[in-house]
C-alpha cells in the first residue's frame, strides 16, 4: 500500500479537515502545528479532533473499538461512553486488550467475553488472539471498521502496540478498515534507542523488528506496520493525528490526564524508566512490582548498599540511585524484605533509559553473588536477541553492550523517519 493511500486527519487548519498523506511527503509538511496557547491543555488526541469533526469518517458504518481505561478525553470520560449515546456514530462493539476493556485484570489477564454493564455492549477479548482467530472475532462482531485508541508507555514489550499490529493484520483478513486514534508518545518522541528485535525471537513482547524504545505514536507505528511488515496484505488504514504535540513533548506538557494503561504503569514517571528497567523482568531481581514504584525500585534479598555505589561510580547522565530497601507485597519476593535500587530521574533531557538498564543489569551481577537470568531466559525475548545476555556473561561493560546493537539501530531510525508525522 503505497502512503497515499492511506487517509490522515490532517493537524493544523479547521479542526475535522480531512487529507491524503502524499506519497514521499516528509515528516515536516505532515507535523501538526503547536496550538498558540503553548501552556497545559493544548494537545487534542485523536479521538477528540475526531468527535470534534462529528465523526464523520465514520458515517455509515458500523463501528468497533480496542481500547482500554486510557480511552478517555481531557475531562476524563471514557470515549466509549461517549461514542455511544451519540446518533452521529454507531458504535456496536468493543474489543479488549490485555488486562480488560474496563481495566480489571492484573498483567497476564483479560476480562473474556462480556457484555458492558454500562452500555450494554459486547465487548470481546482480543488477548493473545491474532491472525484468523482474531479476524474471526471481527467478522462475528458485524462491525465495518475498527478504531485502535490505547495510550503507549514508549517500550517495544509493552503488548499494547502488539495488539494492534495484531488487530491490523487480523482486519486486512476480514476485510475490515481499521482506524487508529493517535496519543503521545508519554517519553516523547525525539529518539529511538536500544537493540532492535532479531525475528528469531519474537513473541507477544515483540513481534516485528523495532528498536527497544521506538520514539514513535501508534499512529506513525501503524503506518510503518502498515508499509515495512504488513504490505503483502496491508489493511485499510486511517490515522487521526494530534494536534498540538510535538516530539519533544513529555506527558506532562501535553495537559492531557495520565490514566495507567496498566496495573503497574502507574505514572508517566515509571514509563520514562520502563523501557530500561523492565529487562529486570528477565532476571531472579525483582522489578519493583507489588510496591508503588514499579520499574523505579529493583532488587533482590541479599543486595545491599554496594549496587547503588557501583551504578552511580558510573556517572549515568541524568540519573542518580539510592539505596533502597522494600517489601513487594506481590510477585517476587512476597512480603519479604529485599535490598536494591531506586531510580531517581534528576534530568529526563539526557536521561537514556536502555542504556541505564543495562548498566544496573551489568553492576548487579557484577555487585551481587546471586544474580541469575530467568531459566526460560526471557531476557533474549525482552532485548530481542541472545547478544545483551551473552556479553553481560562473558565480562563486557555497558558501553561494549550498548556499541554492539548501533548499527541494526541506524538502520531502524533511517527507515523510522519515513513515517513520523510531528515535528518539534
Amino acid at each position: 500500500m503505497s502512503l497515499s493511500r492511506r487517509g490522515v486527519l490532517a493537524a493544523g487548519g479547521a479542526m475535522g479537515a480531512l487529507a491524503a498523506t502524499a506519497a514521499g511527503a516528509g515528516p515536516a509538511s505532515a507535523a501538526p502545528g503547536r496550538d498558540s496557547g503553548h501552556g497545559r491543555g493544548r494537545v487534542r488526541t485523536g479521538f477528540d479532533r475526531l468527535a470534534a469533526d462529528g465523526y464523520r469518517m465514520l458515517r455509515g458504518q458500523k463501528v468497533g473499538i480496542v481500547t482500554n481505561p486510557t480511552g478517555v478525553t481531557a475531562d476524563v470520560r471514557h470515549i466509549v461512553d461517549v461514542m455511544h449515546p451519540d446518533e452521529r456514530v454507531d458504535l456496536t462493539a468493543v474489543f479488549g486488550p490485555e488486562h480488560g476493556f474496563r481495566g480489571t485484570a492484573q498483567a497476564g489477564g483479560s476480562e473474556g467475553r462480556y457484555d458492558d454493564p454500562a452500555t450494554g455492549l459486547p465487548v470481546y477479548d482480543t488477548y493473545l488472539k491474532s491472525g484468523q482467530p482474531l479476524a474471526d472475532i471481527f467478522s462475528a462482531s458485524g462491525v465495518d471498521t475498527v478504531i485502535f485508541d490505547i495510550q503507549d508507555a514508549g517500550a517495544r514489550f509493552y503488548t499494547y502496540i502488539w495488539t494492534l499490529y495484531d488487530c491490523m493484520e487480523a482486519a486486512a483478513l476480514a476485510g475490515k478498515r481499521l482506524v487508529v486514534l493517535d496519543r503521545p508518545n508519554p517519553v516523547t518522541g525525539r529518539a529511538a534507542l536500544g537493540p532492535v528485535l532479531d525475528p528469531a525471537f519474537a513473541t507477544f513482547v515483540g513481534r516485528r523488528e523495532i528498536a527497544q524504545a521506538h520514539g514513535m505514536t501508534v499512529a506513525e507505528l501503524a503506518l510503518f506496520f502498515n508499509a515495512e511488515f504488513l504490505h503483502e496484505n496491508p489493511v485499510r488504514l486511517d490515522v487521526v493525528t494530534m494536534s498540538g504535540w510535538r516530539r519533544s513533548d513529555f506527558f506532562d506538557d501535553t495537559g492531557l490526564p495520565w490514566v495507567p494503561p496498566s496495573p503497574n504503569m502507574p505514572t508517566p514517571e515509571t514509563a520514562l524508566v520502563y523501557s530500561g528497567t523492565c529487562l529486570f523482568e528477565g532476571t531472579n531481581l525483582s522489578e519493583g512490582r507489588g510496591t508503588t514504584r514499579p520499574f523505579e525500585l529493583l532488587g533482590a534479598e541479599g543486595i545491599d548498599h554496594r549496587w547503588a555505589a557501583a551504578a552511580n561510580a558510573l556517572e549515568l547522565p541524568g540519573v542518580a540511585f539510592r539505596e533502597a530497601y522494600f517489601a513487594p507485597t506481590f510477585s517476587k519476593f512476597q512480603g519479604k524484605t529485599v535490598g536494591g535500587v531506586q531510580l531517581h530521574v534528576q534530568d529526563r533531557e539526557v536521561f537514556d533509559p536502555v542504556r541505564t538498564g543495562i548498566a544496573l543489569l551489568v553492576t548487579a551481577k557484577r555487585t551481587w553473588s546471586g544474580f541469575a537470568w530467568r531459566p526460560d531466559n526471557w531476557i533474549d525475548k525482552l532485548t530481542g536477541n541472545t547478544r545483551v545476555r551473552t556479553m553481560i556473561d562473558a565480562g563486557a561493560d555497558t558501553d561494549e553492550v550498548v556499541r554492539a546493537w548501533q548499527r541494526d539501530l541506524s538502520a531502524f531510525r533511517a527507515k523510522r523517519r519515513r513515517y513520523l508525522r510531528y515535528g518539534g
